[in-house]
């Protein structure tokens, strides 16, 4: 009996069971979650030719990734594919113009950081170095992708390295009418700021467009020319504050002037990016949180110095996160449509040609969301993805309008019937405050069911927010397809929910936004959906710092917490934070509450501490150090896992003992007898 036809019993069997009133669950295997994807982020040509992805090493049973590159005008040749190298891995690709492919790399490196990148501060010694490389679509030559090679005078071989190390390159705007030259930015080896060329993809030519410098960058590039339109500068008014100003480039002179009412202290936070300009007018869009409490599209008048009365795209309950302008000759820079940062991110079209491909999409893949990723001038070739929290990402070709072609799915042996439902529902903290959060339940569990075990499952950042759909992590099907119920809440701090939400958790480490988190968990209990004797809190980055501070609070709802490269020491978090003063302006100065190492005598609930060896964001010193003060009170695990990095991707071994550690501390250890 093949696998595929195991599962389809094991899934009939379940589907009959649930039909009779009884709960059975299949959990989802470790490995399943583990492998590398089948396929990650494919994209396609401008010009509808190529299209490049990461995919499954062929022959490697899902354990290394590879380059992949098809030619769209002869899809039954399959793809050109090249395998990673024994040490540099192959883990993002996007197709170019000219017959060209970017491609990023990664490989373990070991060795003093010496004040280079992440990590250097915390004395650091294992990290990663990611590169970027250009080849062709036959895969025949990879060069390292815009990069300065001239060694200068007066370079260090350890700022060599550092540079090395740190990266020097990347791609900054792809110009889509233009057939040969993109803009990317190069670090300058002497000043360590940033300068902006137009790059020919064939020649390897530069032209200087914009030199940084540490408080100046490049703003908006005109997409047609590839002039620089608005640059933003950075300025003190005062000992502890700084001003973020945009200055708009004067038609007629060429200078650079201030706009106030583009002005913004760094402090207040707000939104203001321009994001493109209406060539027939001259105005500028402007996403920007200045009229709103969440960010819109406004139009701004630089003669005038003037926004529109009215928006020209919001949303009453969610911010908008871009504009969808044309990148063809027939549709260039018009507006068709906009982003919506909602439960899940949704392209929403008003251009009558997309909005009519996108809605028939949608039609044809039901309970699905939808996302057009590229396309050709006449949208004979029209590149998507589409995915729901069922079902993960699977990525299609439309054809003239009226045939889908499959590309493939990224996960394609996981089947959509072990996960549940999710929805996005809202709680009273306990000062009255509304918390949005993601709850996902176990299939088959409806209201008046017994109650389950649970997991308050807070995201990292803590400025960042969970959203719907797929969880790449697969964290969240991993759990509930073991019979948890799984509350995500956007505790205040999280960003991209509303300025309000996002300042409100400034100086509340630890309190406040840690009482969000057990308000969250109160509210399953209220709702009939959590068993309050059954219940953990599980995180990773900040997520691991609110797992750690639920250990030394007393009386809390949990049995135990795990706590995944977690921040555990805020005073020494401050010393690195202290190293760069415009950080600790910005974000530094909010990093304040309740200390989890200062409180390690109080702890009450077991944990299971977990990190990677080559953890340069958040250190293994914290984990480890939490471990040392909590072990005498309560039971204490710490897992140091190697090679592993802060953020994925990961290599299936790290997922595999992550998911591991998970399912049998919840199971084993989580209180007594287990969760």
């Amino acid at each position: 009996m093949t696998e595929t036809t195991v599962r389809n019993v094991l899934y009939s069997c379940c589907i009959a069971l649930f039909a009779t009133g009884v709960q059975a669950r299949e959990p989802i295997a470790i490995d399943d979650f583990a492998r590398v994807p089948a396929i990650q982020s494919p994209s396609m040509s401008a010009d509808g030719k190529n299209l490049v992805a990461i995919v499954a090493s062929p022959g490697s049973e899902f354990q290394e990734t590879a380059l992949a590159t098809w030619n769209l005008d002869n899809m039954d040749a399959g793809p050109v594919v090249t395998p990673s190298g024994d040490r540099m891995k192959f883990i993002a690709a996007s197709a170019l113009k000219a017959d060209r492919v970017l491609v990023l790399g990664r490989q373990e490196w070991t060795g003093e950081l010496g004040g280079c990148g992440e990590g250097s501060v915390s004395g650091a010694t294992k990290t990663f170095v990611t590169k970027a490389y250009l080849t062709d679509t036959t895969h025949e030559d990879f060069s390292e992708a815009f990069a300065n090679n001239t060694r200068r005078l007066g370079i260090s071989e350890r700022t060599q390295r550092c540079l090395e190390i740190a990266g020097t390159s990347s791609l900054v705007h792809s110009l889509p009418l233009d057939p040969e030259n993109v803009i990317v930015s190069q670090m300058n080896e002497m000043t360590f700021s940033a300068n902006y060329y137009r790059y020919n993809l064939r020649t390897g030519d530069t032209e200087l467009l914009f030199r940084g410098t540490g408080l100046t960058s490049p703003g908006l590039f005109h997409p047609r020319t590839g002039d620089l339109l608005t640059r933003s500068q950075i300025e003190p008014i005062a000992s502890n504050e700084y001003e973020q100003r945009i200055l708009i480039r004067n038609a007629d002179t060429g200078e650079f002037v201030e706009h106030k009412e583009l002005t913004t202290k760094l402090t207040a936070r707000h939104t203001v990016d321009v994001v493109g300009i209406d060539e027939a007018s001259g105005d500028f869009y402007v996403l920007t949180d200045l009229f709103s409490d969440r960010v819109e599209a406004r139009v701004y008048d630089p003669s005038t110095r003037t926004f529109d009365d009215e928006p020209l795209a919001a949303h009453p309950e969610f911010s908008i996160t871009g504009l969808i302008t044309g990148m063809q000759p027939s549709n260039f820079n018009r507006v068709l449509g906009f982003v919506v940062d909602g439960v899940e991110p949704q392209q929403v079209f008003i251009d009558p040609t997309m909005k009519a491909v996108h809605d028939g999409l949608r039609q044809a893949f039901p309970g699905q969301g939808i996302a057009i990723r590229g396309y050709n001038d006449d949208l004979s070739r029209v590149l998507f993805t589409a995915s729901s929290h069922r079902h993960a990402p699977s990525h299609h070709v439309l054809v003239d309008r009226k045939q889908v072609v499959a590309i493939g799915s990224e996960r394609p042996w996981i089947e959509p019937g072990p996960i549940g439902e999710q929805k996005w529902v809202t709680y009273k903290a306990r000062d009255g405050r509304e918390i949005p959060a993601i709850l996902d339940l176990p299939v088959g569990w409806k209201t008046g069911d017994a109650p389950l075990p649970a997991i308050i499952h807070p995201h990292g950042g803590p400025w960042a927010r969970d959203h719907g759909g797929w969880d790449q992590s697969g964290w969240v099907p991993f759990l509930t397809s073991r019979g948890y119920a799984v509350l995500r809440p956007q505790y205040r701090g999280s960003s991209g929910l509303g300025r309000d939400l996002w300042v409100a958790g400034d100086s509340q480490w630890g309190e406040s936004m840690q009482d969000d988190k057990d308000d969250g968990a109160a509210w399953l209990v209220a709702q009939g959906i959590a068993d309050p004797d059954r219940m953990a809190i599980f995180g990773y980055s900040y997520g691991g710092f609110a797992a750690a501070a639920a250990v030394v609070r007393k009386d809390g709802p949990y049995q135990c917490a795990i706590s995944g490269a977690p921040v555990t020491d805020l005073a020494r978090l401050g010393t690195t934070w202290s190293s760069n003063r415009l950080q600790r302006i910005l974000q530094g100065q909010t990093v304040t509450g309740m200390d989890p190492m200062r409180n390690t005598a109080s702890a009450d609930i077991p944990v299971l501490l977990m990190v990677g060896d080559r953890d340069v964001r958040t250190p293994a010193f914290h984990a480890k150090g939490f471990y040392d003060g909590v072990r005498k009170h309560v039971p204490a695990r710490f897992e140091l896992i190697a090679d592993m990095p802060h953020s994925m991707p990961w290599y299936p071994a790290h997922h595999t003992r992550m998911l591991g550690l998970i399912e049998n501390y919840l199971a084993t250890e989580c209180g007594p007898g287990g969760l």
